[in-house]
């Protein structure tokens, strides 16, 4: 598909504010939605909606409609369907995995995390502390916002259990060495857990590839509804002792989901991967497919990761923070404004129709970090597949005007 095809896809885009077209850097805290995933849950509440497991036609329906998302959310991911399981969020379904983990760890045992993690990474093995008398330990960043190597390889011993990194910092846009961390991980014989949920819209994942033993992400991130996503190794998901009621199946995935879950939204996440498998029509295989639609976003992404660097990093009173573009990362920046807080530059460039975050966007360690905190934290700019070279225009221009 062409910029204006993708764009045409999304109802969101024809918002006017203040007599301006809106132009949604918010990305990196929620994409915007095709209206095929829109169809795709309003079809199902409104045509198949029962709950699962019974002997009528629309129980047997969302059944299949359930493993059609996981079969859809395995090639998104390359692994098994019997190795996705769905959840509220990312946050919860991490909350869910640390307790199932820590059943099986003793009192002094460790956890690693990073100072760049988004908290939804790290509030999860954080209150095993508490629970289990788990040890947490976490590993500094460089003034780039990179890991430090270094001191995460100081951090392992004999009694590190887990690894838990991000797969992309959803503040600074920082793309993380996934190899490294396995490399690591696999010298301590620890398992190692990825929070993809920032790199998803950008990078297609291969849990294969990566070696990892847990993934989640979120489908509200890549342009799909507000729901969870776990990637468990089968032998992990189907022996952990996972909190869950005695008469709710026992076999994985269902194993790892508790209640009845958000149908519609698992109906909508089959929907948004076949919308980014669409955006390059060649033949091939669904998986094939979204390789050569992902090539296509990352072109697209880091074309505008130059322009937006170029263009924050030449404004006077602006301080950008994070990788510069010829480092891996995402189209995402962070950066203040001298004089001016975050929430008041992110209001003014509203007045302009330019939406765009500010805060510290559950990444309180990295604000910490960088001192940032009595500004009110960042802004945060973020571009989609959807973005076009004229927004990022209007936005630097209207930075500058400030």
């Amino acid at each position: 598909m062409t910029l204006e095809a993708i764009r045409n896809c999304f109802p969101a885009l024809d918002r006017l504010h203040r007599g301006n077209p809106v132009a949604y850097f918010d990305a990196p805290g929620g994409t915007q939605v095709p209206r095929a995933v829109g169809d795709a849950m309003t079809h199902y509440l409104y045509h198949h909606n029962a709950n699962t497991h019974w002997a009528y036609p629309t129980s047997e329906e969302t059944d299949r409609a359930i493993e059609d998302a996981r079969a859809a959310t395995a090639d998104f991911l390359n692994c098994s369907a019997r190795e996705i399981a769905f959840g509220a969020n990312m946050t919860t379904l991490t909350f869910h995995l640390a307790r199932a983990l820590g059943r099986t760890w003793q009192r002094g045992d460790e956890v690693i995390v990073t100072e760049l993690d988004h908290h939804g990474n790290v509030a999860p093995w954080r209150a095993l502390e508490v629970d289990r008398g788990i040890v947490v330990r976490t590993a500094r960043i460089t003034e780039e916002a990179q890991i430090d190597w270094a001191d995460l390889s100081r951090l392992v011993n004999a009694r590190t259990r887990l690894i838990a990194i991000g797969g992309a910092s959803n503040t600074m846009g920082t793309v993380n060495d996934l190899g490294r961390a396995k490399a690591i991980a696999q010298s301590a014989k620890a398992l190692l857990f990825i929070d993809a949920v920032h790199l998803a819209p950008h990078e297609l994942i291969d849990v294969q590839a990566v070696g990892c033993d847990f993934l989640a992400c979120s489908a509200y991130k890549f342009y799909g509804p507000h729901i969870g996503i776990l990637f468990g190794r089968l032998e992990l998901l189907e022996t952990l002792p996972f909190p869950k009621l005695d008469p709710a199946p026992d076999d994985a995935p269902e194993r790892v989901e508790t209640g009845t879950q958000n149908q519609e939204g698992i109906a909508g996440v089959q929907a948004t991967v076949d919308f980014l498998a669409s955006i390059d029509k060649s033949n091939g295989t669904r998986r094939q497919q979204l390789a050569l639609s992902y090539q296509w976003v990352h072109e697209q992404g880091s074309r505008f990761a130059k322009m937006l660097w170029d263009g924050l990093s030449s404004i006077k009173r602006v301080r950008l923070y994070g990788p510069p573009p010829s480092r891996p990362r995402t189209p995402t920046f962070a950066f203040t404004v001298d004089g001016i807080s975050a929430e008041q530059v992110s209001r003014t460039l509203a007045e302009s129709a330019l939406f765009a975050s500010h805060g510290d966007f559950y990444a309180a360690t990295v604000v910490e970090r960088f001192g940032v905190a009595k500004n009110g934290g960042f802004v945060r700019v973020g571009c989609a597949c959807y973005t076009s070279e004229e927004e990022v225009n209007r936005l630097l221009t209207a930075v500058e005007r400030l």
